[in-house]
């Protein structure tokens, strides 16, 4: 049963070799109220965080086919908000230090306790929790004022509602400005799924912004091919958190 501070669903990515430790792992975290899958390798880890819908991933970091760092780096590229944490039979500071450099949110060494181990990941959600409370509403794109929360495009007195899926994708867009945000990322966070058709919706979400914002020539969604969207603010514009 879910405690208080994990009162919303937690999907949990576990990337571990070793089966019998995997295995008693991800029973364990289950018994705790927490939907986990598990992997055995980094190839599949990485297919899999590509297919699901993850809040923390779990890496060891001595696997076959990729290795727990490489794997990281790639979860990385596609959300670079992805708390995780490595698990690791090595003691050594070189490896520490390479987690951490990555972004590691957590670092634990074999042998555990599995308790200690549900005592770092809530505190990590914790963490992401604190940090997204803390996100202001209120950010300015160029000209215009953007109420994340309320769903409103402003510029002087003209004021324009947008839809849930417009809002959501103006959001991602915003925290990367003048920054890839990644095809991939946008349809697992939005749509959930990365099909062709969720794909062609977004294509049309991202023209029907461009047409929202085309009374500030300073700003522009462009197009990385085969990569994914920008949001740039060119000469005085700029995007921002703005004080609300």
């Amino acid at each position: 049963m879910l405690t208080d501070d994990r009162l919303e669903e937690v999907n949990i990515l576990l990337c571990e070799d070793d089966e019998s430790l995997g295995m008693l792992l991800r029973e364990y975290l289950e018994a705790k109220g927490y939907n986990t899958t598990l992997c055995q390798d980094g190839e599949e880890g990485f297919d899999t965080f590509l297919q699901g819908n993850f809040n923390l991933c779990i890496l060891d970091v001595m696997m076959p086919r990729m290795d727990g760092f490489t794997l990281a780096g790639k979860i990385r590229e596609l959300n670079y908000e992805m708390p995780f944490m490595f698990l690791t039979a090595k003691n050594l500071k070189d490896d520490v230090r390479e987690g951490f450099e990555l972004g590691a949110d957590d670092y634990i060494t074999k042998p555990f306790s599995m308790e200690e181990v549900v005592f770092r990941i809530e505190a990590i959600l914790r963490r992401v929790r604190g940090k997204k409370n803390k996100d202001v509403a209120v950010r300015q794109i160029g000209k215009f004022t953007f109420d994340t929360q309320k769903q409103i495009l402003s510029m002087g007195d003209n004021q324009e509602k947008l839809t849930t899926k417009e809002a959501e994708l103006l959001t991602l867009l915003s925290n990367r400005q003048n920054e890839l945000l990644q095809r991939d990322y946008a349809l697992k966070t939005i749509w959930i799924d990365d099909n062709y058709f969720n794909a062609r919706s977004m294509d049309v979400y991202i023209t029907k912004l461009r047409k929202h914002l085309r009374d500030d020539p300073n700003v522009e969604i462009i197009n990385v091919h085969g990569k994914g969207y920008k949001l740039v603010i060119t000469e005085d514009g700029q995007t921002s958190a703005a004080n609300g």
